[in-house]
């Protein structure tokens, strides 16, 4: 059933997002006073768990948290404009704005970004500005400021810190208020998954899908022998499996990749990647840092993240300008979001002229989606101001099943992930969706533990379907339980390599205690942190010398479905052969002597949300996976 908020219906022209549901902070009551004037409860604020949770210790009244209230943009008019210009034969169609000209016509007003400003000063905030664009502004208090300001209470439930009752803001300011983060806290979530390692070995992993086989195995899938877990693809494999053309590099296209802090010696990390890849140096004058706020200076929680997402776009788009963007690691307001909303806010600020990147890659999810509503809004409007700009916003749906946001977003472009068997002469010899499980040996056999990661995927509970997916998904992957009623918007949308199983071999420089390298190693890491980039790489190809940028792709993505620009994957059945069915992972992988079986999704496994493997569009790969040159190609000739 659909939590309780406030629903908007906009119809966006173009018919590319016709029936979307989005969302209003609309009033819903008179709060407590705040001075002579009343204060009004954000729809959407409330945080459910802490209804019913006892405070441990609240926070103390000396401690400064930093804050930002989102301002409101004229949203429904924004989201025509973001569907028009992404639309192939709307007059838009390609009709980008710049920062500034978005900021003009749909941001809040320079008068709303002054109240706001005003009443926080007012209140006791210090240290208040304005973002550039009017996206936020942020401010720093004690908890007892923040308290009495928004009418809540700041403490610690279990071992987060979070508020209790909702958050309130003065009437008259209610229209101008999107939300406000930076209450609570915890670790940023990030998606790289690679194998756990454990002690001894049992026999070698495999360079190519099928190198190496264990034998003498209790007996299962009718066999007792199976291809043994990859080592790590390297970059020419990879660049082999999805057709990289060199004529198609990505040049004069930028890629930022958005991170939280920013790892040490990336560059050297790359080049001794590189090397070890067989493949061009990447060129100092195509890579360029940029930190938020103080960066990496309460650590580096994303280094492995960073570094796959890094060796991943250049892989793939070695022509391409990296630019990477790090937010600071000191904020952990929303679990690390509002640093990652802070970092993705500044590609699309830009210069005002116009944004620093027309592709992002984000490996990272947020939440389930049931967040507090005003999260969706935030990143609804941060989504719909990057496509009105031409930026594409590609997204990891995550390494477990379910549907998490950002990524089931209408304006998200929701990469999934493949298990993928790359042959010894570079061909893909097999594909499906990633969802594995687990076996692990024993005297009589096989104990099944359950599933051991899967890309997220399936039906939203938030969003109508848009138009771009009429006709393409499947009605039976569009609907979900309760009383929601018609179709719906479902994920993902594209998919690339994901199973860490399956995954690339990534580079990492070893430092010692001061904090200088001192080695160079490779590990084999996957996850939809991996699919992405590949992904946002592969369309920065495509895009190179083209008129503009491509953006918010999906409506041309979705006419292409069933064309040749997709390798559609397929579901494992019981007809599928035994060495495709599974890989054996040696105790010094895995921990102890296992076997990991693919595309293991049944209604029987705990943790099932109903995702699938199929023909055609399907909520594990979406409407498959790029195709090498006819998916540039493709994806050109539309976009012309």
């Amino acid at each position: 059933m659909i939590r309780p908020r406030t629903l908007a219906h906009v119809c966006a022209t173009g018919a590319v997002l016709a029936g979307l549901t989005t969302l209003s902070l609309a009033a819903v009551g008179d709060g407590p006073a705040a001075g002579p004037e009343p204060t009004t409860r954000l729809a959407g604020s409330t945080v459910p768990f802490t209804a019913a949770a006892t405070v441990r210790t609240l926070a103390a009244s000396v401690s400064k948290l930093t804050v930002q209230v989102w301002l409101a943009p004229n949203e429904a008019a924004a989201q025509r404009y973001a569907a028009a210009v992404a639309t192939p034969g709307d007059p838009l169609f390609g009709h980008y704005l710049s920062p500034a000209r978005y900021t003009a016509r749909f941001s809040a007003t320079p008068g709303q970004a002054r109240g706001v400003a005003s009443w926080l000063r007012g209140t006791g905030f210090s240290q208040v500005t304005t973002d550039p664009e009017r996206n936020y502004v942020r401010a720093t208090a004690s908890v007892a400021v923040i308290d009495k300001a928004l009418h809540t209470q700041v403490g610690y439930y279990g071992d987060v810190r979070e508020y209790a009752g909702g958050l309130s803001v003065p009437a008259s300011l209610a229209g101008s208020v999107l939300g406000i983060t930076g209450l609570d806290n915890a670790a940023p979530a990030v998606t790289a998954a690679r194998p756990a390692r454990g002690k001894a070995a049992s026999f070698p992993c495999s360079h190519w899908y099928g190198q190496h086989y264990a034998t003498h195995l209790a007996k299962i899938f009718g066999a007792t022998r199976f291809p043994t877990q990859l080592c790590g693809y390297s970059a020419r494999q990879l660049r082999s499996a999805y057709g990289y053309s060199p004529a198609y590099s990505g040049r004069g296209q930028t890629i930022a990749v958005i991170e939280s802090g920013l790892t040490p010696y990336m560059f050297r990390t790359l080049q001794d990647w590189a090397r070890a890849n067989g493949i061009a140096a990447p060129v100092a004058a195509r890579y360029r840092q940029m930190a938020i706020g103080r960066g990496d200076d309460c650590g580096d929680p994303f280094g492995v993240e960073e570094q796959t997402d890094v060796e991943a776009a250049y892989m793939m788009s070695p022509g391409a300008t990296d630019l990477v963007v790090g937010g600071d690691t000191c904020d952990d307001g929303d679990y690390g979001l509002q640093a990652l909303f802070d970092a993705d806010t500044a590609v699309l600020d830009g210069d005002g002229g116009q944004p620093l990147a027309s592709i992002v890659s984000n490996s990272w999810e947020g939440f389930s989606e049931n967040q507090p509503a005003f999260m969706d809004d935030v990143e609804h409007a941060l989504l719909v101001r990057a496509a009105a700009e031409g930026v594409g916003m590609y997204f990891a749906t995550g390494d477990t099943s379910g549907v998490l946001t950002p990524a089931s977003d209408p304006y998200a472009i929701a990469v999934g992930g493949t298990s993928l068997g790359i042959g010894r002469t570079g061909l893909v010899v097999m594909e499906t969706g990633w969802s594995t499980g687990l076996y692990t040996a024993t005297r009589h056999g096989w104990a099944f533990q359950g599933e051991s990661g899967a890309a997220g995927g399936g039906p939203s509970m938030l969003w109508a379907q848009p138009a771009y997916q009429q006709g393409v998904v499947p009605a039976a992957l569009a609907r979900v339980a309760g009383d929601r009623g018609g179709l719906v918007r479902t994920i993902p949308d594209i998919s690339a390599v994901g199973d860490p199983y399956t995954g690339m071999a990534v580079g990492m420089l070893m430092l010692n205690a001061s904090g200088r390298p001192t080695s160079y190693s490779q590990t084999p890491v996957g996850g939809t942190s991996l699919a992405t980039p590949i992904v946002a790489a592969l369309v920065a190809d495509a895009q190179q010398g083209m008129p503009r940028p491509f953006g918010f792709i999906n409506p041309v993505l979705y006419q292409l479905a069933g064309t040749s620009a997709f390798r559609d994957v397929d579901p494992v059945t019981p007809r599928t052969a035994s060495q495709y069915r599974a890989i054996a992972c040696s105790a010094a992988a895995c921990g102890v002597l296992s076997l990991v079986s693919f595309d293991d999704q049944a209604p029987g496994m705990p943790g099932y949300t109903g995702q699938v493997t199929a023909a055609g569009y399907d909520t594990m790969t979406g409407i498959g996976t790029p195709n090498g040159l006819s998916f540039i190609s493709l994806v050109r000739k539309l976009e012309g």
